[in-house]
């Protein structure tokens, strides 16, 4: 996400270098390339216009402080004006009400709700400990309630059956009901779309929310959609009394227009990015770390708790205790960084969030990648377990018939261990280890870059 404004924003900032003070002359030209950037990565006129202001009036005149050169100066008031400009602040989620917590999901067709009710009951269940009970309302997508009544399984939350021949608010109050009877926590509804906005849809959905009187009501929108999802929320925005957004698709979205226009146009906080396909691809938004990140400065922070979550931090500890005793990586201990990364959304989720994301390989590079680390998994699961403790003895016969079971190439079987001894001399550099300062190791050694 964000990537050619990212890319964009960069090497515009870097024309400031050697100034000794901003002014209007030598800013000018920033402010129409930034401009142009937000345009072009499709945020609403209005909003860019507005933005553009902002940044001239906090930026022109401003002193350089000595440890600062004026582009390093607009990129903090530019970073000022992107937190305002999405929200300040992360707005969680309003539960603070007797149980049941209703959360209605509202959108078009295709946005994303049934996958983001399951993403956000799993986000509920495993991070605020909360009991979820699923249902779906929506009697006309064929197949809609058994795609909710699957997914509901796979996070491991309650699910209220319904049919396509009753009526959406009967649905809903039976589930509410039921929710009462099972103590719990949160009720979440997943409501029926229409490929565009349609006075149908809105009468029901206004109906549904009477019924409810949800606590939450969340407007999911695919950010790829781009301004057509600043005009759509706000149609949602002026039928319901939206308390929040959830912008899906994000991973898939390089220019970011719809996170950076539709709490300006709308005044509602985006609460969640959906970043993936998988139930667990849910992030809480943060304004200020999307901020970092479309500046090329990284989001650590969102990094470590995505590291907290993903690694198995008994076998972290163990591999660091392993090191530090003096005892070897070896090809298991290798297999295990691999999987662990994959479980942090591989690469090209750790890239996005490490400094200097400007500076990433494209995503034809990272696709490539990706599958090379998927390939190194298959060549070292080929191995037997004392090829593993001791590559050393992996020669050529060994070689063929480890790239045959893994249907590969000896080249392929070549590479990886060639990979294998830079990351055992990276770790025996490291001595005590752990996950910390493997990171700062990973940014030019990720395995498939090389």
């Amino acid at each position: 996400m964000f990537e050619n404004l990212t890319g964009r924003l960069e090497a515009t900032l870097k024309r400031l270098r050697g100034e000794a003070r901003l002014t209007e002359a030598n800013i000018g030209d920033t402010l129409r390339e930034v401009r142009m950037a937000l345009l072009e990565a499709d945020v609403a006129l209005p909003v860019v216009k507005a933005f553009i202001d902002d940044v001239r009036a906090k930026a022109v005149g401003q002193e350089v402080l000595t440890s600062l050169t004026p582009g390093q100066a607009v990129i903090k008031v530019v970073y000022d004006a992107l937190v305002a400009l999405m929200g300040a602040k992360n707005e969680r989620l309003d539960l603070s009400v007797r149980p049941p917590a209703v959360v209605l999901m509202a959108g078009l067709q295709g946005a994303g709700k049934t996958t983001s009710a399951a993403k956000l009951a799993r986000y509920l269940r495993e991070r605020e400990k909360k009991s979820v009970l699923l249902v779906s309302t929506d009697i006309y997508r064929p197949a809609a309630i058994d795609q909710l009544q699957k997914l509901a399984t796979q996070v491991d939350a309650g699910f209220f059956p319904s049919r396509p021949d009753q009526n959406p608010e009967d649905i809903a109050r039976a589930a509410l009901e039921q929710a009462r009877v099972s103590s719990a926590d949160v009720l979440i509804v997943d409501t029926a779309g229409r490929l565009h906005v349609d006075a149908a849809m809105m009468d029901e959905i206004r109906a549904l929310h009477a019924a409810l009187n949800p606590v939450e009501t969340l407007f999911v929108v695919d950010s790829m959609t781009g301004q057509d999802a600043v005009n759509t929320a706000k149609a949602f925005g002026e039928a319901l009394p939206l308390s929040g957004v959830i912008l899906t698709k994000t991973d898939g979205d390089a220019r970011g227009g719809a996170a950076l226009s539709v709490r300006f146009v709308t005044g509602k906080p985006i609460k969640f990015l959906g970043v993936g396909e998988k139930t667990d691809a849910l992030e809480p938004f943060h304004p200020e770390r999307l901020a970092s990140r479309i500046l090329g400065m990284g989001d650590v922070l969102s990094l470590v708790e995505q590291a907290q979550r993903s690694v198995d931090q008994d076998k972290a500890q163990e591999l660091a205790r392993k090191i530090s005793k003096g005892g070897g990586f070896d090809l298991d201990d290798f297999r295990e960084q691999l999987q662990q990364m994959e479980k942090m959304g591989g690469m090209a989720s750790l890239m996005d969030k490490l400094p200097g994301v400007g500076k990433m390989p494209d995503a034809a590079q990272l696709a490539q990648g990706e599958k090379q680390m998927r390939r190194n998994v298959a060549i070292i699961n080929s191995m037997t377990p004392g090829e593993r403790r001791k590559p050393d003895i992996i020669r050529g016969s060994r070689k063929r018939r480890i790239a045959s079971g893994s249907g590969t190439q000896v080249q392929d079987v070549n590479r990886l261990l060639k990979q294998f001894i830079e990351m055992q001399a990276m770790m025996k550099r490291m001595g005590k280890g752990g996950m910390a300062k493997m990171m700062r190791g990973l940014k030019g050694r990720m395995p498939g870059l090389s």
